[in-house]
């Protein structure tokens, strides 16, 4: 029973309370939920190097183009070193924050029991994988969402507060969210959300925080009358791309499972993805007279992102319209509701995922109906009966969200900038961090 448990909250949404029910009603079932699956194993290795690989190099040299080439390392260097700092930092006792047991608390933090991954062995299991494949898959989550956050403030701060922030905020943002959805907590448990593979751990999280970061940080030197325009949109082109591809591992991998739902699930995020990349593009090409490359690379992130939450509820159809909403939306947000509000958001977070997780989110309880589309054996979370009481808990889910992340977000960077300032002088902006911070240049020329 206690294996049945722990499995039924490592294991997201619907799925994990189809396992606990199959296992306390029907006994061989039960012993399979416990029993090593070497296919599943296969597939979540591969997801999870997936979801590294959108990181380093993928989210990488996305950003990389879009700064000017005097920061172009730099931006580099803060996802290389945010990679190697998450991983630390979630094994130490991050993970146990998220996925752990917090007893009577457990509604809100996961306690410190798996801390150092104290209870985990080479036997360990998560379901029908090893643990150490669940707890590194998640850690790829964990490394790339406040990744994302370093697009918001790009070009303008400090590298050691970057560092600083991203430990604290995955520590008390990141992980007490991810338990809140995933790890058995209040939202996932009381208000039956349904959010596949991050919508809001990830995707409104990082916007959110982005967002924060660029107004307590203030504008870059000369945004918004001096043209700032992307470097090299070709290593944006070929970072999009390595989105793309590793997104399958992102929402497929969630299902933990190579099985029907992690197919659809594949499928869905297709569809969306190419449905969202055209729609950005032709609002463009109809606003400004020209397609461009970076509206087709911004609007395919945007499908991504917006069919994260919803990959695993709904159908081709209903993750075509997420596609299209969310291509127009955040096009939108990107264009003309940052220039009307005046923010510096330098690479597009918060009009991208924020926006783009926040329509995800809300119609995820559109499409998870059973009347539209949605595939055999999900539809809405268990105990909702209708499509607005399922909007309504997704509402709940993005307020939340919203607010707990932006009030946390802004405490921690007002720390950081009262006891070593966030950041950098107004020289070391005009020269340019790759040689301000780091003494190197990203092209030799």
């Amino acid at each position: 029973m206690k294996s049945l448990i722990c499995n039924f909250k490592n294991h997201r949404g619907l799925m994990g309370l189809t396992v606990l029910m199959a296992g306390l009603f029907t006994p061989s079932l039960a012993m399979a939920a416990d029993e090593l699956s070497a296919g599943d194993t296969a597939w979540m290795i591969t997801a999870t190097v997936l979801v590294l690989f959108m990181t380093i190099p993928g989210l990488s040299l996305f950003y990389a183009g879009m700064v000017r080439s005097k920061n172009v390392l730099s931006v580099m260097m803060q996802c290389f070193a945010i990679t190697a700092l998450m991983t630390i930092v979630w094994v130490l006792f991050a993970y146990s924050l998220a996925f752990g047991d917090g007893g009577s608390m457990n509604g809100f933090w996961g306690g410190f029991d798996n801390a150092f991954l104290a209870n985990m062995t080479a036997d360990s299991l998560s379901g029908t994988i090893p643990e150490s494949v669940f707890m590194t898959f998640q850690m790829t989550f964990a490394i790339i969402t406040p990744a994302l956050i370093v697009g918001a403030f790009a070009e303008r701060m400090k590298f050691s507060a970057i560092l600083i922030f991203m430990a604290f905020w995955v520590t008390f943002v990141y992980a007490p969210i991810c338990h809140w959805v995933w790890g058995g907590g209040w939202l996932g448990s009381k208000f039956a959300i349904l959010d596949f593979a991050g919508g809001t751990v990830v995707h409104i999280n990082a916007g959110v925080a982005g967002l924060v970061a660029c107004l307590v940080l203030g504008k870059r030197k000369g945004y918004p009358t001096t043209a700032m325009p992307p470097h090299n949109l070709t290593l944006t082109l070929i970072g999009a791309a390595m989105l793309w591809v590793g997104w399958f591992g992102f929402n497929a991998g969630s299902e933990l499972a190579a099985n029907g739902t992690a197919g659809m699930a594949m499928a869905v995020t297709q569809i969306a993805t190419a449905m969202a990349a055209l729609t950005w593009m032709f609002a463009e090409w109809m606003t400004h007279g020209k397609p461009s490359a970076l509206g087709l690379a911004s609007g395919a992130v945007a499908g991504l992102v917006a069919i994260t939450p919803a990959c695993g509820s709904v159908g081709p159809m209903g993750a075509m319209v997420i596609g299209l909403a969310s291509g127009f939306l955040c096009f939108k947000a990107a264009s003309t509701l940052k220039r009307k509000l005046g923010y510096d958001d330098a690479l597009d977070v918060f009009g991208v995922h924020a926006v783009g997780g926040i329509v995800g989110a809300l119609l995820t309880g559109v499409f998870s109906a059973t009347t539209l589309g949605v595939f055999s054996g999900q539809g809405l979370a268990d105990g909702v009966s209708s499509i607005g009481g399922q909007v309504f808990n997704q509402s709940v889910a993005v307020i939340v969200t919203i607010v707990y992340c932006g009030v946390m977000s802004f405490i921690i960077l007002k720390v950081i900038d009262a006891v070593i300032g966030l950041r950098v002088s107004e020289e070391e902006e005009t020269e340019g961090l790759d040689l301000a911070s780091h003494g190197e240049r990203g092209y030799i020329l």
